[in-house]
C-alpha cells in the first residue's frame, strides 16, 4: 500500500489500515524519526487509566488506601 503526503503535510491511511485497526477520527499518534528513510506512527489512545491497576501493584512497598470521609451535604433536588 502507498500513499501521498499532501500539501499541507497531511497522510491519509488507507482505509483497509483504518479499519483492520479500528481507527477512529481524533484519535492521537506518536510519530517516530527511525532514520532518513523511515518514520513510525503508534497509536497512543487507550482507555482512561490504562495500565494504573499493574502499576500500582508493581509498587515495592506495601500501602493502604485510607477510607473516605463521608459527605454530610444532602443531596440537590432538582
Amino acid at each position: 500500500m502507498t500513499t501521498v503526503l499532501s500539501p499541507k503535510g497531511q497522510v491519509v491511511l488507507p482505509s483497509a489500515v483504518r479499519e483492520q485497526m479500528h481507527l477512529e477520527p481524533g484519535q492521537d499518534f506518536e510519530v517516530f524519526i527511525d532514520d532518513e528513510d523511515t518514520i513510525t506512527l503508534r497509536r497512543i489512545n487507550g482507555p482512561p487509566n490504562h495500565g494504573l491497576v499493574d502499576h500500582l501493584l508493581a509498587c515495592p512497598y506495601p500501602f493502604e488506601v485510607p477510607p473516605r470521609a463521608k459527605d454530610s451535604t444532602t443531596a440537590l433536588s432538582l
